[in-house]
């Protein structure tokens, strides 16, 4: 195993939550700032902060440690498209807003909608995966089969 497939699978280890595209998410970012001295014998203080974007997923590239996401929103009037490396150290969090249902891979076609056609219905959300449902359905009709006998007798 070379090194780049080491960090790949080192970097691949960052849990995020699960988002797809078309989904409203919050990018948390963390922002250095550095302010210049303003004599000879003062230091450079460098200010750490955590900047928030929040918007719609419109695109994701890449794989693994490799792996990039572009988040787009409308300020002020002028829409701002980002792109943010998913395992960066500068990714502070990721939260999920809203899901949305679409049923393209790329959304760039959301640039040239304005307005009420530039929104993206919303599906189900849910915290739970799918799995997990399927098998609390299992035990509750597993449960309920003994009552209707025990009644019947």
């Amino acid at each position: 195993m070379n090194q780049l497939q080491r960090l790949e699978r080192s970097l691949g280890q960052v849990s995020h939550p699960a988002f797809e595209i078309g989904d409203t998410v919050r990018v948390k970012v963390r922002v250095v700032e550095t302010k210049a001295a303003t004599k000879k014998k003062d230091k450079e203080e460098e200010k750490e902060r955590i900047q928030v974007f929040e918007g719609v997923v419109i695109a994701r590239r890449g794989r693994k440690g490799a792996e990039n996401f572009t988040v787009r929103k409308i300020s002020f009037g002028v829409g701002v498209e980002r792109i943010f490396p998913l395992h960066s150290p500068n990714v502070a969090g990721i939260e999920v807003i809203k899901k949305g249902q679409v049923r393209r891979a790329k959304l760039y076609y959301l640039r040239d909608k304005k307005g009420k056609a530039a929104k993206i219905a919303e599906r189900d959300f849910t915290r739970t995966s799918k799995t997990v449902a399927n098998t609390d359905k299992k035990e509750e009709s597993a449960v309920e089969e003994p009552n209707t006998s025990e009644e019947s007798e």
